[in-house]
């Protein structure tokens, strides 16, 4: 195998761990979300504050890094349309998902106090995830979006 197939598999895996940890993550803390248990809550949100650590952030720095590589080795023009497109999807994704992070790190250590004292949820943690839910539908689709571009690679302009 050469380098530049190397590449493409690096990228095709990361793009994978970074969609399937995002949307997964996201769909445990949402589940917790709906039991209203704040131990439960705070359970789930420490794992799920952890694997997007872990695995949603290294594979998005692995992303743009093999993209740029891929690009210029497959004699694509960086300033291709759709190319242009897919970083400023990538982009949008990148801002939701930075302050998604720290609501989901907020709404741990939220339930986490409530947990502690035997209290329900205080009010605060339904506006952090209400905020959290609203932010995480542009950077999923976001996400959609660039696997479509780099899929079909349409003419857009």
């Amino acid at each position: 195998m050469d380098f530049y197939l190397l590449a493409k598999w690096v990228h095709v895996l990361s793009s994978t761990i970074l969609f399937g940890f995002g949307a997964g993550t996201a769909w445990y803390l949402w589940q917790a979300h709906l039991t209203r248990d704040p131990a439960t809550i705070a359970s789930v949100g420490r794992m799920v504050v952890r694997a997007d650590w872990i695995f949603t952030g290294t594979s998005g720095l692995v992303q743009p890094a093999s993209g740029v590589y891929l690009v210029l080795h497959a004699g694509w023009s960086p300033t291709e349309p759709w190319l242009l497109a897919a970083y400023g999807l990538y982009l949008l994704a990148f801002a939701c998902w930075v302050p998604v992070v720290d609501l989901q790190i907020r709404a741990q250590r939220l339930a986490q106090g409530a947990a502690a004292a035997g209290t329900p949820l205080p009010p605060e943690y339904a506006r952090v995830m209400r905020r959290w839910f609203l932010l995480g539908w542009p950077a999923f689709l976001g996400l959609l979006g660039v696997f479509w571009l780099m899929i079909a690679k349409p003419p857009l302009w």
